[in-house]
């Protein structure tokens, strides 16, 4: 584990928690890995899915109680598998880029999916990523979760964003 200064939170944007067999699987896998080096894990699926699905309006709560927590957290750690990533996702990693807090990107789906010979996705998903060592940020596999020498750690450790 981590020597964490002081406990961050760090919210999970993925599309994992639509389906049972990824949320025990790589959903588990991610959130173990993140919880291993000390952070609280805000996960959404767990924490503002518990809602009456037969209530009227009961969409705008869980969006309203997801926005409110990628707003609260201290970072984003955001799935950006697919071709093209999850829609919920991007929104929540704009919101993160926009509120300038750290971002942090998975990505184990080897397609391509741009335009761009720098980047692996839309230029857009890397404008919360430092311009040079912007691969400190990006994680191709739950191992790479841990590596102190991947940003992650580094700002779990001593707060220093790239």
């Amino acid at each position: 584990m981590v020597e964490v200064a002081s406990k961050k939170t760090l919210y999970l944007a993925n599309p994992y928690g639509f389906s049972s067999q990824q949320r025990e699987g790589p959903l588990a896998a991610l959130t173990a890995a993140l919880e291993a080096l000390g952070v609280e894990v805000w996960e959404p699926f767990a924490r503002n899915n518990q809602v009456d699905r037969a209530e009227s309006g009961w969409a705008y709560r869980i969006g309203q109680a997801d926005l409110g927590d990628v707003r609260a957290a201290d970072g984003l750690f955001a799935v950006v598998n697919g071709c093209p990533p999850d829609e919920g996702v991007m929104v929540e990693l704009g919101m993160a880029i926009a509120w300038d807090k750290p971002v942090f990107l998975f990505r184990d789906d080897f397609r391509r999916c741009t335009d761009s010979e720098a980047y692996p996705l839309n230029l857009m998903v890397f404008t919360g990523l430092p311009e040079f060592g912007w691969q400190a940020c990006w994680y191709t596999s739950v191992a790479e979760i841990g590596d102190p020498d991947k940003a992650l750690v580094r700002w779990l450790k001593d707060g220093t964003r790239l």
